[in-house]
């Protein structure tokens, strides 16, 4: 079964090493035949949110809207890819995403955390758990959590460490087994 997938990367700082595991990911998945889409927000600068996407108007929704509705109301599952920041998510990766609610319901959601130390960022996959629930995207039981982030994936978005391929093969095999079961379920209750 092909799936969309919306890869939602959630730093914006200058030199962010995380966007080398949404790439990573983006690849995999494209290698084994999905759709893969990140969503990423530099490139869709939005600015602190006043209104949801549904509360405005249709003919004044901004462009970035749109395109980042059409992506995520399209996607079988989401898979974010989350630094740590204070013990918390990215203030920018809540923002994305808080300008949309319906597009998220009843499809999973994988955390891949990360962090400049040791711990891969797990406090923010505390966090994104609860936050994930909240949206209508809860979380599959796995994370992916990625300690020493600055040196983890090399400048061809490779993985360093040679464990990271069979972690992250039973990461993407249990997010893609919930991906296919909930799309199964909304096909059929449509």
């Amino acid at each position: 079964m092909k799936l969309n997938i919306a890869v939602i990367y959630g730093s914006v700082r200058t030199a962010r090493k995380g966007i080398y595991v949404a790439k990573y990911i983006e690849s995999n998945l494209k290698e084994m035949g999905h759709n893969a889409t990140i969503v990423d927000p530099m490139e869709y600068p939005l600015p602190l949110i006043d209104k949801m996407y549904k509360e405005y108007d249709k003919d004044s929704v901004p462009e970035a809207l749109v395109k980042l509705h059409d992506i995520l109301d399209g996607a079988d599952g989401f898979i974010i890819v989350s630094g740590e920041y204070n013990h918390s998510i990215p203030p920018a990766l809540s923002n994305l995403m808080d300008y949309f609610q319906s597009e998220y319901l009843y499809k999973p959601s994988g955390i891949v955390s990360y962090s400049a130390g040791i711990f891969g960022g797990v406090r923010a996959a505390v966090h994104l758990r609860a936050y994930l629930a909240e949206l209508g995207a809860s979380s599959i039981p796995s994370t992916l959590p990625i300690g020493k982030i600055g040196t983890a994936f090399d400048e061809s978005y490779q993985p360093t460490d040679p464990k990271f391929e069979r972690r992250y093969k039973k990461f993407i095999e249990e997010f893609i087994w919930y991906s296919e079961a909930l799309r199964s379920k909304r096909e059929k209750t449509a």
